[in-house]
This record gives structure tokens, C-alpha cells and sequence, in this order.
């Protein structure tokens, strides 16, 4: 089933046409960037566009958005901008996309991806899986044999007295400045604290923040296996259409 897939982030909006059948994109992304002052009008401006740039019209519609979603209806903004609380993306966008569209937390989709078609497929049917996607903040998201437990705001407890994202994120990495061997060792404490609290049979690593795995990932010592994501930037677009075709099969 052909659906589009968005991903929504802290810097820039990506969308594709997704084959959610065989878990490929089917033409190539385009970004354009996240508004400064990301509020409602803005940012369905840039979803209109996006659409737009593809004249898609002819299925349904996933968007994947940086916080936790019910509904199609934002819940927090923490990345973006506050005014978005409560809105219903959906219907803000109907009326210039019809059709059917799907909002959920960015993170859950990029679950999606890696447990249909990447590295999380062996534990479809059983286990726990943890995902962690590293961007302007940390997204976190477990599913259970194969069922998404959804809008897991791990990135936001506090860790080491402060919210867990603002000290291992890639925005909090940049912001101070740090080298990669003293961000990963920060970011492998988190993960070691997260893996003590969840117990998971695997963990995977995702998002635009660990692209680089060579600078760091020998400073990752865990006692769970885990890799990282097999669809990388990817992983939010595809996902999210997946979630659409699911929505609407």
C-alpha cells in the first residue's frame, strides 16, 4: 500500500511516498526546514507544501511529531512551540489534505519501521524491545511482542538532577560543546540507567544523532544486546506511513 510518511523535527520536516508492504521508500525525501516560530499556521503551512511538492493525493497520510500524541491531538510541545498543545493536527490539515491521516509520537514511529522491516524483526513476536532515537531531544519508545506501548517520554525524567534530554541529546552535545567520547560516555550512563529501570530483551539505537557510530560507539557498554537502526534518518518517514496503512487497512 502507497501512503506519505512525515517526519516532523526540531530543525527540519522530511516526507516520502512509503511502500508500507515492503517497508521502502519509494521516491526521495525532501526536507524542508521546521519554522522558527513553529506554531499551528506555520507548521501546516509547511505540511501543506510538503504534500504539495508531491501532489499526493492518492492515499493516506502519516505524520510523525516530536512529543507524546492522543488522538491525533498533540499532548506537549516541549521541541517546538507551546501553542501547539491540543491541537488536532488531523483536522487542521484535513481541510487541505483529504483523506486519512495519522499523527503520532515521531519516536513510536520509527519503532514502527525497525520492528516491521530492521533490526527489531527478530522480537516481532516476542520480547521487549527499547528504541531511543537522538535528535534536538531523546525519544524513547518499547514495544511488548510486537505491540507498541505508546508515548514512553523517557528522554524527559530526570537524570543526574536534570531532564535527561537536555544533558544527552545531540542539541545538548552541540550546545556545550562537547567531544564525542565525553557525549557518548554521558549518553551510555542514560542508557545503562534506562536499561536497569525497563530490563529490555533488546535495545536499538536510532536518529540523526548517531549517525556517526564510528566517533562513539565503543564507549556503549551494555548487558543487553542491541545495535543500531537499520533505517537511520529514514526510519520516522517510513514508520509513520506504516502507521497510516495500518490506521487504514
Amino acid at each position: 500500500m502507497e501512503t506519505f510518511g512525515i517526519d516532523i523535527g526540531g530543525s527540519g520536516i522530511k516526507g516520502a511516498v512509503v511502500d508500507s508492504k515492503s517497508g521502502k521508500l519509494l521516491s526521495e525525501r525532501l526536507r524542508l526546514p521546521t519554522p522558527q516560530k513553529p506554531d499551528a499556521k506555520s507548521l501546516i503551512a509547511v505540511l501543506k507544501d510538503l504534500l504539495d511538492a508531491f501532489d499526493w493525493k492518492k492515499g493516506p497520510v502519516g505524520i510523525g511529531f516530536p512529543g507524546p500524541i492522543r488522538d491525533n491531538v498533540i499532548l506537549t510541545a516541549i521541541n517546538l512551540d507551546s501553542s501547539l498543545v491540543g491541537v488536532n493536527l488531523a483536522k487542521e490539515l484535513y481541510p487541505l489534505k483529504p483523506g486519512k491521516i495519522t499523527v503520532l509520537n515521531d519516536a513510536d514511529a520509527a519503532g514502527f519501521a525497525e520492528m516491521q522491516f530492521g533490526v527489531g524483526k527478530p522480537y516481532l513476536k516476542e520480547g521487549t524491545v527499547l528504541l531511543f532515537t537522538v535528535g534536538t531531544g531523546i525519544g524513547t519508545v518499547i514495544f511488548r511482542n510486537g505491540i507498541l506501548v505508546p508515548n514512553m517520554e523517557f528522554g524527559t525524567i530526570e537524570y543526574k538532577g536534570r531532564v535527561a534530554e537536555s544533558f544527552v541529546s545531540e542539541r545538548a552535545r552541540k550546545k556545550e560543546e562537547l567531544s564525542w567520547i565525553r557525549w557518548a560516555k554521558r549518553f551510555n550512563g542514560y542508557l545503562q540507567y534506562m536499561e536497569r529501570l525497563i530490563l529490555p530483551d533488546f535495545i536499538i539505537l536510532g536518529g540523526g544523532g548517531v549517525k556517526r557510530p564510528e566517533r562513539f560507539q565503543e564507549e556503549i557498554k551494555l548487558d543487553t544486546p542491541w545495535d543500531f537502526a537499520h533505517f537511520g534518518n529514514r526510519a520516522g518517514i517510513l514508520g509513520a506511513g506504516i502507521a497510516a496503512a495500518r490506521k487504514g487497512s
